[in-house]
This record gives structure tokens, C-alpha cells and sequence, in this order.
């Protein structure tokens, strides 16, 4: 059983990397300075510094804390659910986690490491989706949505309802035509 300063101590962690992901969304990984993660924890240097020895440390507990709110959040999005139900519900909290990530600022200041990032992450981003397809494509249609999320990512839209429509068409999820978002297009005639 954990005591309340275990709990404290827990709490000033969580502040410590919840301001890391806002100040590498400002200032990427090359610059990122432990005094201003500190600052925007609202925690001293020698505190942050009791958490975390080094930089290097502070982004590999972050890189395992971000994993892991993707992972909570996924798995409560989930929750109860089977088949089609359990796998659409997977896409739509991953169209609005990366709608609501802080990180994604992070393609625009640092796009080499980010990109670094993302090529080691695609193949365990895939096995995970992997799990939830049924059938024989379940490799392809895995593979395919997160190259269509990881392109989102880096090149961020503003349209959460056709990434979504894109996912679920992905993985062969029909939806009925009038719960479709609507084509936007210069020239309507052509589409009739």
C-alpha cells in the first residue's frame, strides 16, 4: 500500500512529465531545457532533478509515459467492447488523441526526430491494430491505417470526421452513406 507521500511524489512525477510534453512541443528535443520543464511543473530544478538525473532520462521516462496514456486511453476507449464495435471504437480514440496531443507541435520544430520516432514506432503501432483485426488481411488493413494516422500526424488536419471515414475504410468498416461525412468539392455536378 502506497503512503500519501508516496502519492505526492507520484503527483509532482506526473506534473514533471505532463510539462515535459508542453515544453517539447515548444522547443523539440535538441533544446529542451530542464529548467524550463521545471518552471512549467511548478517544481524546483533540485526536485525535477530527484525524478529525473538527466535529460536523457526525462525523455526516456517520457517517451514510456506517453506509451502509456496512449495505451490507458485505448484501453478505456475499448472497454466492454467485441469485434466491429471494439474496433471502431479503437479508430475514433485514435483520431482524437492525435486531435488533442500537445506533440503533435513537435513535427513542425524538430521534423527529423520526430520522423526517427515515428519509423521505429510504426511496426509496433501495427502489431497492436494487428490484434484487433479479424481475417486473413489484418497485416495490410493495420499497415494501412497507421500509415494513414501517421500521415495525419505529420501533416495535421483539421477534419476529424474523414480521418476518421479514411480509418474505418481501412479496416472495411461500412458505414451507411448518410452517417458519411460530406464531399467537398468545387465542382458538385460531377459527383451525381
Amino acid at each position: 500500500m502506497s503512503s500519501p507521500a508516496d502519492t505526492a511524489d507520484t503527483s509532482t512525477r506526473q506534473r514533471i512529465l505532463t510539462a515535459t510534453a508542453q515544453v517539447l512541443g515548444r522547443n523539440g528535443q535538441t533544446k529542451l531545457s530542464l529548467s524550463e520543464v521545471a518552471a512549467e511543473a511548478g517544481v524546483s530544478r533540485p526536485t525535477l532533478y530527484r525524478w529525473f538525473a538527466s535529460k536523457d532520462d526525462l525523455l526516456s521516462a517520457f517517451s514510456h509515459y506517453e506509451r502509456q496514456v496512449f495505451e490507458r486511453g485505448l484501453a478505456r476507449a475499448t472497454a466492454g467492447l467485441k469485434g466491429t464495435d471494439k474496433l471502431d471504437a479503437a479508430l475514433r480514440f485514435i483520431v482524437d488523441y492525435q486531435h488533442s496531443y500537445s506533440g503533435v507541435r513537435m513535427v513542425d520544430v524538430e521534423p527529423e526526430h520526430v520522423l526517427t520516432q515515428v519509423a521505429g514506432a510504426i511496426p509496433e503501432m501495427r502489431a497492436g491494430l494487428q490484434r484487433l483485426l479479424p481475417g486473413p488481411n489484418a497485416a495490410v488493413k493495420a499497415a494501412t491505417v497507421i500509415r494513414i494516422a501517421v500521415s495525419h500526424y505529420l501533416v495535421r488536419s483539421d477534419d476529424a470526421d474523414q480521418f476518421l471515414a479514411q480509418l474505418r475504410h481501412a479496416v472495411g468498416i461500412k458505414m451507411p452513406v448518410d452517417a458519411l461525412p460530406p464531399v467537398q468539392s468545387n465542382n458538385t455536378a460531377a459527383l451525381r
